[in-house]
């Protein structure tokens, strides 16, 4: 069975973008990329990764992302980002794919997600959307959660879950720091 990674970016207080979203100017250092193009080269997005293929993808396969997440990247005309991923949307409000190789999940999401874990292949990444995180958190879907903390601190914004979830019990799985502040932290989820 596919684990399920809730694999996102992270300030020191706790928010996963701005309030409006944007995250494109944290601070992002050198080493700390080079890290994720080593162990995550599928996550970084389509023109950072120009020619790449499937067969160079290391840890996931497939990416889901909440609608909100998804729409940073198309506003700017980017609608299949990760092209080298199975991608799917989970949004209640659009109705029609975006691009032909992105498949939208309406409803069902908890049942949708589980079948997914099912099919063989690599993990799962959920890109971002606190609200379908909380949700696959809450429903006892995911498996891991693989932290990027950013050495910012917002104040305000959008947080990593976005609902209540009940207690859940991580054990570290292990930790990379840099001298620049980031850090890279994994998680298992343990079940009760």
């Amino acid at each position: 069975m596919r684990d399920l990674v809730y694999y996102i970016a992270v300030t020191l207080d706790g928010f996963i973008a701005r309030t409006d979203g944007s995250f494109a100017d944290f601070p992002w250092d050198e080493e700390f990329i080079e890290a994720l193009r080593l162990r995550f080269p599928e996550t970084l997005p389509a023109p950072m990764r120009p020619g790449a293929d499937r067969s160079q993808n290391v840890r996931f396969d497939a990416v889901l992302m909440g609608r909100h997440t998804y729409e940073v990247g198309s506003k700017q005309g980017l609608t299949s980002p990760y092209p080298t991923l199975d991608q799917f949307v989970c949004s209640r409000t659009m109705s029609e794919r975006p691009d032909p190789a992105v498949e939208v999940i309406g409803g069902g999401l908890a049942e949708r997600v589980s079948a997914l874990k099912a099919e063989p292949g690599k993990d799962i990444w959920i890109c971002g959307g606190s609200e379908v995180a909380s949700d696959l958190l809450g429903a006892g879907l995911v498996d891991r959660l693989i932290v990027k903390s950013v050495p910012l601190v917002l104040g305000t914004g959008i947080p990593l879950l976005r609902r209540e979830v009940t207690d859940v019990a991580l054990t570290l799985e292990s930790r990379v720091g840099f001298d620049s502040g980031y850090s890279i932290t994994e998680y298992r989820i343990e079940r009760a």
